[in-house]
């Protein structure tokens, strides 16, 4: 169960990269951002990791963003 949601272009080189994975363990949401250049191509290390069971939470305040 692992598999790419979904990319949000932020620069010509770098994207905001939406995934789900659970392969070891837990199911969990990752949100990273990626790069590609001639210097680098890869993950950035910062991000976030949510777990399945908080998703709901964690969708509940973007929805606030929305609505604020």
């Amino acid at each position: 169960m692992a598999g790419k949601i979904g990319v949000v272009r932020k620069k010509e080189t770098t994207e905001i990269v939406v995934e789900k994975s659970g392969h070891k363990g837990p199911v969990r949401i990752n949100i990273r951002d990626d790069m590609t250049s001639e210097r680098y191509t890869g993950r950035f290390k910062s991000g976030l990791r949510i777990s399945d069971d908080k998703w709901k939470e964690f969708k509940a305040i973007l929805y606030k963003v929305d609505n604020a």
